[in-house]
């Protein structure tokens, strides 16, 4: 029973690492435009740190171009300065009332030093998970070593941690093989 308990607690941690690797890797551009790029960037306005789609609208009028239209017309050009210090490589425009982000076509060295913070953000995913297995796996030999199982129960509870970690990293090379064939495309 204790067992079935730390799988149950063991899931979710796992769970939210994937979910967490995939919205990483949806913030990495491939030289298609996509909202996920922008929404997150924090802009200081009104005195807080607030992300860009708390305080705006996000459209993709076209599949290379990002379209922002803040909600408040006074705060394009902070929004517009948090786009250039973000780090993405992204060139804003401020038109006055809307922002438009081109997204510029990606070369063969840009997309495999994509690819290597890809693979990153994978490894960083995979390293999170192995931890989950340590705190999961302790938490079965203690309950050993306080008698509440038996050392069959704690071999079939490692197996059963094993197995949940092994779908994990499954699923993390399905989502980094995903997108690298997504960032080699032309």
């Amino acid at each position: 029973m204790l067992v079935e308990q730390v799988i149950k607690e063991l899931v979710p941690k796992i769970d939210g690492t994937l979910e967490f690797l995939n919205d990483e890797l949806a913030t990495i551009h491939t030289g298609r435009a996509s909202t996920n790029m922008v929404e997150s960037i924090l802009v200081d306005v009104y005195g807080s740190k607030q992300s860009i789609k708390q305080i705006a609208s996000i459209t993709i009028p076209e599949s290379r171009q990002i379209l922002i239209h803040p909600w408040d017309k006074a705060i394009t050009g902070q929004i517009e300065t948090a786009i250039r210090e973000s780090n993405l490589g992204l060139s804003p425009v401020n038109t006055g009332d809307a922002i438009r982000v081109n997204i510029p076509e990606l070369t063969e060295d840009r997309r495999k030093e994509i690819s290597k913070i890809a693979k990153e953000k994978s490894e960083d995913a995979r390293v999170s998970i192995r931890n989950s297995r340590t705190e999961a796996w302790n938490a079965v030999k203690k309950a050993k070593s306080t008698n509440e199982i038996g050392e069959d129960e704690m071999y079939r509870g490692e197996h059963r941690i094993q197995e949940e970690v092994d779908k994990a990293n499954q699923k993390v090379e399905e989502i980094l093989a995903h997108k690298e064939k997504e960032l080699m495309e032309l």
